[in-house]
């Protein structure tokens, strides 16, 4: 999705959700959430921080995570500039128990964790699919996100709050790649 289509998207969802952008910004998941210069990270529409808030909204969260969805991924196999700087916030929100999206936000954190593996510049297949490390330096501001935040990651794993079966033993190996990337790298 190209930057104009991300703006029309948060545009669609403004006009869909107009009290969104007027809710406080103050919960605790999107602490510094207003600081981030959104509009200054190639290709990201300045509207991520309503996005953000949409996510805690009963009725506005699901359009909200689908929008989120497709303003931080660039393509099927490639994360979008703005993605590492979402990270922190999406680990904190997925950490709600009583967000309704919680498994949406735990599937994009997956798919977040996933695309930001190195890419083994011996594996063809790889490098055709995903491209080279060289060729996309938000892989590595996704696994710095995901290193930075990594007590917070856990914390969301060892959750005895989560219900079964919300993160597959797949995508929590996933996850833990994501914050001890030397213990999986090109395994």
């Amino acid at each position: 999705m190209d930057a104009a289509a991300k703006e029309a998207a948060v545009a669609w969802f403004l006009r869909e959700y107009p009290q969104i952008e007027q809710a406080e910004c103050g919960h605790p998941a999107l602490l510094g959430c207003a600081d981030v210069a959104w509009s200054q990270i190639p290709g990201c529409p300045a509207g991520i921080p309503v996005l953000l808030r949409g996510l805690l909204d009963q009725i506005a969260g699901p359009e909200a995570l689908r929008t989120l969805d497709n303003v931080l991924m660039n393509s099927v196999f490639h994360v979008s500039a703005a993605m590492s700087a979402a990270l922190p916030f999406l680990i904190r929100l997925a950490a709600l128990p009583d967000i309704a999206v919680r498994s949406g936000l735990v599937d994009l954190l997956v798919v977040a964790a996933e695309l930001s593996q190195p890419v083994d510049a011996d594996n063809e297949r790889q490098v055709l699919l995903l491209g080279n490390e060289c060729d996309h330096p938000e892989r590595e501001w996704c696994r710095a996100a995901f290193a930075a935040h990594a007590s917070a990651l856990r914390a969301l794993l060892a959750d005895e709050t989560l219900p079964d079966g919300l993160i597959s033993a797949d995508d929590r190996e996933c996850l833990l790649s994501a914050v001890e990337p030397q213990r999986y790298l090109f395994s």
